[in-house]
């Protein structure tokens, strides 16, 4: 159970990573005030993302030890590089693929705990 609450965690953070990149985006060459920002829906779906997130973790940290649970949210170093790959269309050089595969190792092994 816990797992899959740490994978929504993830997907969540992941998202309203991508979501602020996005609106910090479709603010680029305009002259924006700072209500207008605020209000951007990108940055609201991140707001809400961040937060129901937060919330889901804290449900994380009752039923897992954080030893176990924190190193498992460096799966969003993943999410956020493939997504921003896809998304973005943001380069990757080969070293950080291999960074990735190696986090990807690391999250296998403490995820036997859980």
């Amino acid at each position: 159970m816990s797992g899959l609450l740490i994978a929504l965690v993830c997907l969540l953070t992941c998202c309203g990573q991508l979501c602020q990149k996005q609106a910090v985006q479709n603010w680029a060459g305009k002259t924006l005030s700072w209500k207008s920002k605020l209000f951007d829906p990108w940055l609201l779906v991140a707001l809400a993302s961040l937060g129901i997130g937060m919330l889901v973790w804290l449900v994380v940290l009752r039923l897992t030890p954080l030893n176990i649970a924190y190193p498992m949210l460096s799966l969003n170093f993943v999410l956020v590089t493939l997504a921003s790959h896809f998304w973005f269309g943001e380069k990757t050089c080969r070293r950080h693929w291999w960074g990735i595969a190696l986090i990807m190792l690391g999250v296998v092994l403490l995820g036997a705990h859980l």
